[in-house]
C-alpha cells in the first residue's frame, strides 16, 4: 500500500486514543495484511511472517 493510499483510508479507521486495555497493533501492518490475504487467496495461518502473527491480521 503506498503512502497516499494510506492516508486515504487510515481516517476512515476507528480511534483508540482514551481506551482502556492493550494497545492495538499497527493499523497499516493490519490493513495491508488483509489485503494480502484476500489478494492471494490464501489463507490466514500462511500469510507473510513479516506480516505479523496470524492472530492479529
Amino acid at each position: 500500500m503506498t503512502d497516499g493510499q494510506w492516508a486515504r483510508v487510515q481516517p476512515l479507521l476507528p480511534s483508540f486514543v482514551g481506551r482502556r486495555g492493550r494497545p492495538s497493533r499497527d493499523d497499516r501492518r493490519v490493513v495491508e495484511g488483509i489485503i494480502y490475504g484476500y489478494r492471494c487467496g490464501i489463507a490466514w495461518r500462511v500469510c507473510r511472517w513479516n506480516l505479523g502473527p496470524w492472530q492479529t491480521i
